[in-house]
């Protein structure tokens, strides 16, 4: 099978005149605006078109916090319908920074920020599906160039588990896509730690994954650069969050990548498999009538907020009563699950999960797929629906609560956490029904 590539990228940031609103931190009254349509460094989307022979696969990559589940549904359909190809053969993800726009659904504009007026998220999100859509046209129809493909690991150390347990991201996956004379024509890298080193800003930025892809871009004429997020879920960057921090981590991540770049890595080849499967993650709600009036109690409970929360758990109460009371609640939260296999010999595999992924799932697909060396493993895929805890999360291992698990202790019964930003009922279920049982069958089926 031979592969050649054609890339395309655009220029995706808001001017205060179309989408001053920033995502990524809780806001306690009508959102955080940024201060000027200049942005620190331009937010991008990102797009690769692979052929093997005449089959087309596409990765996207968007300098945002969050792709919402509505936006994603009608953004694959729509490039399903540019070329024909598989649902499976489309992979787009947000890079999850944490300075970009806020766009509808997710996180929830209300509940996360205090926003009512929405026509300027409704406007620049709509623009922004057509940029997305008119983005993969262009790749399509971009001058194609005869590549191979080769891989290496290597490391950077900048992120921390930020809630203790014993899994930190240091794996830097480079796949790298070279012209005949060896020359990088395009990269795909990787690192799980979450875009926040800038800090929260007033100016729109793709914090370190845009600073590497800049960094790298600088340094190899005529190479195309993608990040693609890492199981961010847990791990934070270490420092004391400023734009320096932002761009010496940038830089690090940059200089490693570039590094390995200038060598091949170990060589792969086709047929380049792909699956996609959305799967309905459980959550830990019993819908009836009996169980639906004890949440809405305590959700009426907590609109008097007393034990001192972020005005977003006010929100959040109102929301879910409206909802108890419409009899519209959800039972389970879809995700997409993606994989990618370069199917030769040795393979490699790329496991991609909708969704903020905790970095304990990283470490057992790695266990039981070849390690780093064997398998990608990332979150944040197609659409951004929630954090997606392990059982490690959840009451009997941390008492206290779990941000990351979606639960408080003053309701341990009804969402907390992570849960009431991205606007759920509830947590996920815990135990071997759960929500990390869920995850690995379904993973593993499509791995396999």
């Amino acid at each position: 099978m031979a592969f050649r590539i054609g890339t395309a990228s655009a220029d995706i940031t808001p001017s205060l005149s179309t989408n001053p609103y920033m995502a990524g931190y809780g806001s306690t009254d009508g959102g955080r605006e940024a201060t000027s349509s200049s942005p620190f460094e331009p937010l991008y989307a990102r797009a690769i078109v692979i052929w093997e022979d005449a089959n087309p696969h596409i990765i996207i990559s968007l300098d945002v916090l969050a792709l919402p589940r509505a936006m994603h549904q009608r953004i694959r359909d729509r490039i399903i319908g540019l070329s024909g190809w598989a649902s499976s053969d489309i992979l787009i993800q947000a890079t999850h920074t944490h300075n970009g726009p806020v766009l509808i659904d997710t996180l929830h504009p209300y509940m996360a920020y205090g926003l009512s007026d929405l026509g300027l998220v409704r406007s620049y999100s709509a623009d922004l599906e057509d940029t997305i859509v008119d983005l993969a046209q262009e790749a399509l129809d971009a001058d194609e160039t005869a590549v191979t493909f080769d891989y290496k690991v290597s490391s950077q150390n900048f992120a921390a588990n930020r809630v203790g347990l014993p899994y930190t991201e240091t794996a830097v996956p480079i796949l790298v896509a070279r012209r005949s004379n060896g020359t990088p024509a395009a990269v795909i890298f990787s690192y799980g730690c979450h875009p926040i080193s800038a800090g929260l800003r007033t100016l729109f930025d793709g914090d370190f994954a845009a600073g590497a892809c800049n960094y790298i871009e600088n340094r190899n004429a005529d190479c195309f650069a993608m990040f693609i997020q890492g199981p961010a879920g847990d791990q934070d960057p270490g420092g004391v969050r400023s734009w320096e921090l932002r761009d010496q981590h940038g830089d690090a991540l940059g200089a490693t990548v570039h590094n390995n770049m200038q060598s091949a890595g170990r060589a792969l080849s086709g047929p380049l498999v792909t699956r996609y499967q959305e799967v309905q993650l459980p959550l830990d709600i019993t819908p009836t009538a009996g169980n639906l009036a004890a949440v809405r109690a305590a959700y009426v409970a907590r609109l008097a907020n007393p034990n001192g929360q972020p005005q977003w758990y006010q929100r959040h109460a109102q929301v879910m009563i409206g909802r108890i009371d419409s009899n519209s609640v959800a039972t389970a939260v879809p995700s997409p699950f993606q994989v990618w296999k370069f199917n030769g010999s040795p393979q490699l595999k790329i496991a991609m999960i909708g969704g903020e992924l905790v970095s304990g799932y990283a470490a057992y697909f790695r266990n039981n797929n070849g390690g780093t060396n064997g398998i990608i493993v990332g979150g944040y895929a197609n659409e951004s629906c929630c954090y997606i805890p392990s059982n490690e999360f959840f009451p009997s291992s941390m008492p206290l609560g779990s941000y990351e698990g979606g639960w408080e202790p003053d309701f341990p019964g009804i969402a907390g956490g992570s849960m009431t930003v991205y606007g759920h009922i509830a947590h996920f279920k815990a135990g071997t029904n759960g929500v990390e049982t869920t995850l690995i069958n379904a993973m593993n089926s499509l791995l396999a």
